[in-house]
């Protein structure tokens, strides 16, 4: 599968897209975020069916590509409001994936990168207050 195409599937990853995955993913591809550690497709479904229930308005927006020979690294933001059905201030997280192909062109390996302490626990309230101020605390 090309490139442009799973970036295409994530730009317009909706509730209903998760039943796709197994298009695009291979059946023990195997994925790990800051959050989970899992393999096979119907573990990296339940996920993102999972990320639908718990944030509103999510949407991946992919701004740089780098594909190699065995795989790519994407550089995204993820936009989303805390709290379901569209509550919430909105918030921008930064991360990167790196991913392996099959031969089929499925993905067999999706690892993301984000810092959870400044993308997600900065943001909340009541822990947000408590990691900026330690940041300031240890800041140079």
């Amino acid at each position: 599968m090309p490139l442009d195409d799973l970036i295409g599937f994530y730009h317009g990853l909706s509730p209903a897209d998760v039943a796709r995955f197994p298009e695009l993913y291979a059946d023990d591809a195997w994925f790990k975020d800051p959050f989970n550690e899992v393999r096979g497709v119907a573990a990296i479904q339940r996920i993102f069916a999972h990320m639908f229930e718990q944030v509103g308005e999510p949407r991946f927006i992919v701004t740089e590509k780098m594909l190699g020979e065995t795989g790519a690294m994407l550089v995204w933001k993820f936009h989303f409001r805390f709290g379901g059905c569209g509550r919430g201030q909105r918030h921008v997280m930064h991360g990167v994936s790196h991913l392996r192909f099959t031969a089929a062109g499925k993905v067999c390996y999706h690892r993301d990168y984000w810092d959870t302490g400044e993308e997600l626990y900065m943001k909340l309230p009541g822990l947000g207050l408590l990691m900026r101020g330690l940041r300031r605390a240890l800041a140079a």
